[in-house]
């Protein structure tokens, strides 16, 4: 069936830096753009908060308000972007469109990892589509490639670098020998981190995404409340270094794998051989590794975040819409890849379940006879040394760093004889643990 030949009226909700890179692409890009889809995409209302800040975008053919109400209720809008980020207000703008029978568009993770089996069962009854690639790593096109592009594999597993200001500071801290703190505080000065950064370096944010990137892989239900996420703060730059010594680097990744006794879903750092390519993507680019039984393992690199990075997913996302317009709903791609009524019920394993190598920092004194019993801790529950390091004691006194990389080993073992190693006279402090992953 061919479009009507009038344009596709677009009601922004928000007009921030993606919102403003949105106007600007779809304005510079009009005529290729109409070339693609047949009909003219225009922004004709915007809300915003404060109506007198200055825009990074021309606002002067788009009617704007304060009330974002407005443009969901208004009859002439085709199609609702929602850009105001969250979880509340979001959902409510967004539930209120699908009512009135209006098509989404969402940059918002947080929205669809948390209330997208909602949002995807209202807009199936109600026959509209709800789009949401710029959710995920900015401008990589990742939520389209494995819902579409990868659609014949099984998908194995995947890993991300899905946070451009985790994946900044720990480049930071390698390539500058920076610490933690010093190098959050740049990247709040820059942008990159907000005030409050918890989402950011506790692997909230990455959380968010990885549920949506597993479900579309896996055809599972979202399931946020199940995902095991550990920041960053932790890593100190005596881990940094001594993972470089030993031929690894420290990277904040989002893993998803499909076991034979269920899903992993986890976000935490992680040693990866300084020769894959995800341990090369520096600063703060974002790159996700698939791997599919037909094709084998894929990369997607790019930028994760960025006023027109973003919009290119946002607008490639209206471009779709427009597309499948009148489609009916039953020829549409499923949300989440699969149909909703074959989502799988495959359990999200605990975190003490997984089975990984391990690096491990360990703090003691300088006595004869504290790596037999640190060895002896480990053997005992069936953990092997691969590679084990002793540095040379530290100037203020007779403390020795030991660095140990474990064989694979199920992590409540792990856990068990950490606490026996704590529990030695001989120990100073916490042991640092890291999982390691081979992604091979």
């Amino acid at each position: 069936m061919e479009l009507d030949l009038d344009p596709v009226r677009v009601g922004l909700l928000g007009l921030g830096t993606v919102g403003g890179g949105t106007v600007n692409v779809l304005t510079r890009n009009a005529e290729e753009i109409t070339r693609r889809v047949g009909c003219a995409i225009k922004v004709t209302h915007a809300s915003a908060k404060d109506l007198s800040r200055e825009r990074i975008c021309d606002t002067s053919a788009i009617e704007l308000t304060t009330d974002s109400f407005a443009i969901v209720n208004n009859d002439e809008i085709d199609v609702v972007v929602e850009l105001i980020g969250g979880d509340t207000l979001a959902k409510d703008l967004v539930i209120a469109a699908i009512n009135n029978g209006k098509h989404v568009v969402t940059a918002n993770k947080a929205l669809i990892a948390l209330h997208g089996t909602e949002i995807f069962a209202l807009a199936q009854e109600k026959g509209v589509l709800v789009l949401f690639e710029a959710a995920v790593a900015g401008g990589i096109p990742i939520i389209k490639a494995i819902r579409e592009g990868l659609s014949a594999n099984k998908i194995e597993w995947l890993a991300g670098i899905i946070n451009g200001t985790g994946n900044f500071i720990l480049t930071e801290m390698r390539d500058k020998g920076r610490d933690f703190a010093d190098v959050l505080a740049e990247a709040q000065a820059l942008g990159y981190a907000e005030a409050d950064p918890t989402f950011d370096v506790e692997g909230i944010d990455a959380g968010h995404k990885l549920t949506i990137l597993a479900s579309i892989a896996f055809g599972i239900p979202l399931q946020f409340e199940r995902l095991y996420h550990e920041g960053i703060t932790e890593i100190s730059q005596e881990d940094v270094q001594y993972a470089e010594e030993l031929g690894y680097r420290i990277k904040h990744l989002g893993i998803a794998r499909k076991t034979p006794a269920g899903i992993e879903l986890r976000v935490h750092p992680a040693l990866i051989p300084e020769k894959r390519l995800l341990a090369n993507v520096d600063g703060v680019l974002n790159a996700v590794v698939v791997q599919g039984d037909a094709v084998g393992p894929s990369l997607y690199y790019g930028p994760g975040a960025g006023a027109e990075p973003t919009a290119s997913a946002v607008v490639a996302d209206l471009i779709d819409v427009v597309r499948n317009i009148n489609c009916e709903p039953q020829h549409l791609i499923p949300h989440l890849s699969f149909q909703s009524s074959s989502l799988s019920q495959e359990p999200i394993l605990a975190i003490d379940s997984i089975v990984v190598p391990y690096y491990l920092r360990i703090t003691v004194a300088d006595n004869l006879g504290v790596l037999a019993d640190v060895t002896n801790i480990l053997s005992s529950q069936g953990i092997n040394i691969e590679a084990l390091i002793q540095k040379e004691p530290r100037k203020e006194g007779t403390a020795v760093d030991v660095i140990i990389i474990t064989s694979k080993a199920l992590e409540s073992k792990l856990d068990h004889s950490i606490a026996e190693i704590e529990n030695l006279d001989t120990v100073i402090g916490n042991v640092n643990r890291i999982r390691l992953e081979t992604l091979g």
